[in-house]
């Protein structure tokens, strides 16, 4: 199949027809095809988690929150002789939160979630698949520990065409998530109408162990990343012998390599999501380091837990990004503004920078509009 046609079909159909083809394909593919809105009293479905599973997810937002608060950037406004400078930051006005189904990963959304909280996002809408209409109570209860009251019963290419040209809800500034080939198809094709995060591919993880990495937690680690799907990946980069002969496994690169430092040079190369470092020198490794969506140190960072629990956030760049794109923060859910205010004597002191530029540049209005003043 070609996947770029059938979803270019897709979105065009759904521009063309409205909310009619956007029903149509829930039918077709989630076995729903009624209201797409999430109303207040389908909020019910929350009574059905257990108190300690929430009592888990309030703590688990926390932690995120916790770690998430020290990106909160004030503005950087400097004030020399006659001349202020810097950058404003503002949130996005509207942003649209894609939660992958079939398998629920309400932990998505807390990843998401609580980073656009932070940053003041005035809407946040949330799409998920919902198979027979139902939807995922946890996705729901963390909505609503969010405050986020706009949800939406939608998934796949559907739910980003949904989103980025504002049928059955108003279009959104910018689309954050992970989902399928298809979603991250809809997402490559929608974007210039819309924002976008990045364009997630599968899993990965990657751990450079020596002779002190304990062998059962070394592949307890790597099956975990393989776990998510068959296209995901496992890499394991060892100066020991015997950890690389226990590993090998369906999923898992094994090389056995000379030093840690030549590890690490594989490692940027691969460019992986996770990165963890598991050796008796983790802190002299560090400056080796150059490519990674995130990096995990020792033996208790395993990146399961940081999947969960441990409040850095886990939407990292996949197959290779790591290498020009960088974990979601606070940050993309705001626009940087740049501002700069002159004197009129810093002005009249510097403008000949200014008209002396035009004239190479061969722009005579520039020039003139700097001679004006």
């Amino acid at each position: 199949m070609d996947i770029e046609r059938y979803v270019a079909d897709i979105l065009e159909d759904i521009r063309e027809r409205g909310l009619t083809a956007v029903r149509e394909y829930s039918e077709k593919f989630d076995d729903y095809g009624g209201d797409i809105k999430v109303y207040d009293e389908e909020y019910t479905e929350i009574d059905s988690i257990p108190d300690e599973h929430k009592k888990v997810i309030r703590k688990v937002i926390n932690r995120v929150m916790k770690v998430h608060e020290k990106q909160v950037k004030p503005d950087e406004l400097h004030h020399e002789d006659g001349f202020t400078y810097g950058l404003m930051y503002r949130p996005i006005h509207r942003v649209g939160l894609y939660v992958p189904g079939g398998r629920p990963l309400p932990s998505s959304l807390i990843m998401m979630g609580v980073p656009a909280h932070l940053a003041s996002v005035d809407e946040i809408v949330v799409t998920t698949p919902a198979p027979q209409g139902r939807i995922d109570p946890y996705t729901l209860y963390i909505a609503r520990e969010l405050e986020i009251d706009e949800v939406y019963k939608v998934g796949g290419a559907q739910a980003v065409g949904a989103m980025a040209y504002g049928i059955g809800m108003k279009r959104v500034d910018k689309i954050f998530g992970p989902g399928n080939k298809y979603v991250t198809e809809a997402k490559r094709q929608v974007y210039g109408n819309v924002g976008i995060d990045c364009l997630a591919g599968p899993s990965e993880v990657c751990i450079i162990a020596d002779h002190t990495a304990s062998k059962e937690r070394v592949l307890a680690d790597l099956m975990a990343q393989v776990e998510h799907g068959k296209d995901s990946r496992g890499w394991l980069l060892s100066t020991c012998k015997e950890l690389c002969e226990y590993c090998k496994r369906e999923g898992v690169s094994v090389y056995h390599e000379s030093s840690l430092e030549r590890c690490a040079e594989i490692s940027n190369k691969l460019a992986p999501e996770h990165l963890q470092l598991m050796t008796e020198r983790n802190s002299e490794l560090l400056p080796y380091i150059k490519n990674a969506g995130a990096v995990y140190l020792g033996d208790h960072t395993p990146a399961a837990a940081c999947d969960y629990f441990v409040g850095v956030n886990h939407v990292l760049p996949t197959g290779g990004a790591a290498k020009y794109s960088s974990v979601l923060t606070v940050l993309d859910f705001m626009k940087r503004i740049s501002l700069a205010e002159l004197s009129e004597e810093e002005y009249s002191r510097e403008k000949l920078l200014g008209i002396c530029m035009a004239e190479i540049e061969g722009m005579k209005e520039h020039k003139r509009s700097m001679e004006e003043r």
